[in-house]
């Protein structure tokens, strides 16, 4: 049976809000047979605009052409636009989408009457508490949610003649660290402290209720607070939060379901609005309303103690994996050391991919005078990924390479059962480094904990990368050290080093070594005659020519100039003989093939000898110097005769 392949638009799947939608995606993928990807970052509350460039681009890696449809949760996403540019790749990729909550007119849409709720839990208030002076937690400014609630409620106190104090309404981003500012707030800069908060989401009403006992009110006898999603109660128990109770997981499979509609072409309305209900309870006054049933509370508290002692033992996994990771040297090591975390956790699939340039030694602010580019560093996922850690129900398949915009290699689960993948960026700052696709029915990935799981993960590999560079930057200096940058072969330094131990095995087993000098014919008549450059290619080629040469373990090196020494270990006249009949042999074919402007020419002198205890390699330098200069003259004075 065909599969749909439906991509899934989320940032902070940690919050209560994503975290519910989601497992109504995960119930809605299995119930309808889809094959769900949901692109998903961690960026609101890191304050680091570069950590959230390098969060944000996993949503560049889907190509929604390739999927049949897509589950949008526009309204999580903090930057307006990556959210112009998600929408206009999917209009342009002409697959159906769902939009949940944020109301798109081209697309479908699943959502509530966030006016007429805030409206209720508003009215309420007022008509049944008698409160009058009020103070308002908003989500962002541009959230259409956000903007929805807020209206309504400055509708309703303005029907009441009531008014709201300048620096009453705070605005955040609807996280728990934006209810303990927006107390702070009033507590600074109202004249007096509201005798109501309404707060725009649960998460920031709940933390509001903290800073304001930590501040020695009482809630709700001193201030009462009321929230929206009703998803407070079902993590935690402080006191039980007034709130609007509202569909969340029906919204998420719903949501599959519209897609499955479409597909069979079963008639559907575009636009679904789904009811809610408000609960008056303990934290607006209501204290009758608050829970007392002994065995509902007994369960409420099993199940906080069951996720408390979940989150204990998923961080006594990710500090043991934090440990490890960084404890590892190289990159072996790193994807051994993965491999092994991979097994603890044990999801049901784990995919690891990497940019081909994951390990570029591109600073990460490399820019120019004058300029403010940092295209030198990798911040777009490679054309093709390098996938080291295939892991799928208990083993560990072999390494490949893909296509980034397949996602998954080609041995991922391929059955008929629908599935959720969580497909999250690897990266440091805006280096993109990669990323992980993971499905799991054991492991809470719906959690804060798994955002820590993904930044371990993500440090960690940058520590490797830096480490590859730092071994890299070692070896070039060292080839800086050993090696003659002009010619390619190596210099003084590299010729002592890779000769000092065969000199040393020479001397202690009695063996013959090998000593000769390679000078350049007529140097100073081609720099004279065709300039300094054709001098130089003409030492250049005299290096080539020992490269071509010295076949039998031989080290040689640029002396000086236009000087050479080549040095060989258990070696006989003959075999030296043949090496320098075999140099004037390549140094032929040189000039044979007529591409030099010049004649090359160069000068041999050899001395083979067995060293004794406290001689030095260079002292049969110098006896083969003198050799070659020797040969040099004759050479010269046949010429000398031949003219």
């Amino acid at each position: 049976m065909s599969r749909h392949k439906i991509a899934v638009v989320i940032e902070e799947i940690g919050q209560s809000y994503q975290s519910a939608i989601i497992s109504g995606i995960s119930s809605g993928a299995e119930k309808y047979g889809l094959i769900i990807s949901a692109f998903t970052s961690f960026s609101g509350d890191m304050d680091n605009p570069r950590h959230d460039m390098g969060e944000f681009n996993i949503f560049n890696l889907p190509d929604f052409s390739d999927f049949d449809g897509a589950i949008l949760l526009t309204n999580t996403l903090s930057h307006k636009v990556v959210v112009n540019d998600i929408l206009e790749r999917i209009r342009i990729a002409g697959i159906p989408a769902v939009s949940i909550d944020n109301d798109l007119p081209e697309f479908y849409h699943i959502g509530i009457d966030n006016k007429n709720a805030m409206r209720v839990i508003t009215e309420h208030m007022i008509t049944e508490h008698n409160y009058r002076r009020f103070a308002y937690i908003s989500g962002p400014r541009a959230n259409p949610e956000s903007e929805d609630r807020l209206e309504a409620f400055c509708q309703v106190i303005d029907e009441h003649g009531l008014r709201i104090e300048k620096n009453a309404i705070h605005f955040g981003d609807f996280r728990a660290p934006s209810g303990k500012a927006a107390v702070e707030q009033f507590i600074d800069e109202l004249p007096e402290m509201p005798e109501a908060i309404i707060c725009a989401n649960d998460v920031m009403a709940a933390s509001a209720i903290t800073a304001l006992i930590s501040h020695g009110y009482r809630v709700p006898d001193d201030i009462a607070v009321t929230g929206f999603d009703n998803t407070y109660n079902s993590n935690n128990y402080q006191m039980e939060l007034t709130s609007v109770e509202r569909p969340l997981e029906l919204s998420g499979e719903l949501a599959c379901k519209m897609l499955y509609n479409h597909f069979k072409g079963i008639s559907q309305e575009r636009d679904i609005i789904l009811n809610m209900s408000p609960r008056f309870t303990e934290s607006c006054g209501c204290i009758h309303n608050a829970l007392s049933d002994v065995s509902e509370l007994r369960e409420l508290n099993y199940r906080n103690f069951s996720n408390f002692e979940s989150l204990q033992n998923y961080t006594s996994v990710l500090n043991r994996m934090s440990t490890q990771l960084l404890a590892c040297n190289n990159f072996d090591e790193y994807i051994a050391s993965l491999k092994r975390i991979a097994v603890e956790i044990h999801p049901d699939e784990f995919y690891f991919c990497l940019c081909e340039n994951w390990d570029s030694e591109s600073a990460v602010d490399n820019t120019t005078k004058g300029s403010n580019s940092r295209t030198s560093v990798p911040i777009a996922y490679t054309d093709y990924v390098i996938v080291p850690i295939i892991y799928i129900n208990g083993e560990f398949h072999e390494s490949c390479r893909i296509r980034s915009q397949d996602i998954f290699p080609p041995n991922a689960e391929n059955d008929s059962d629908g599935r959720l993948y969580f497909i999250n960026p690897l990266h440091f700052g805006e280096r993109c480094l990669g990323y992980m696709a993971i499905r799991s029915t054991r492991l809470p990935l719906q959690n804060i904990m798994f955002e820590t799981f993904c930044i371990n993960v993500s440090n960690s590999l940058e520590n490797i990368r830096k480490l590859m560079c730092l071994e890299y930057a070692v070896k070039r200096l060292g080839s800086l050290y050993t090696m003659d940058t002009f010619s390619g072969i190596y210099n003084r330094n590299g010729f002592v080093q890779a000769s000092e131990e065969l000199f040393r095995k020479s001397i202690e087993e009695h063996l013959n070594i090998m000593l000769m000098f390679i000078d350049l014919d007529g140097l100073k008549g081609i720099n004279d005659t065709y300039g300094h450059s054709t001098g130089d290619q003409a030492i250049c080629s005299i290096a080539d020519v020992l490269v071509d040469s010295c076949q039998d373990g031989e080290v040689f090196c640029r002396f000086g100039g236009d000087e050479f020494i080549v040095f060989g270990a258990d070696y006989s006249d003959e075999k030296a003989r043949q090496l320098t009949d075999r140099i004037q042999e390549n140094i032929a074919k040189i000039n044979n093939n007529g591409l030099n402007s010049f004649t090359l020419s160069a000068s041999t002198g050899y001395v083979v000898d067995t060293p004794e205890e406290g001689e030095d390699i260079f002292s049969f330098v110098t006896e083969a110097d003198k050799i070659m200069y020797s040969a040099k003259r004759r050479k010269k004075r046949l010429l000398i005769s031949e003219e």
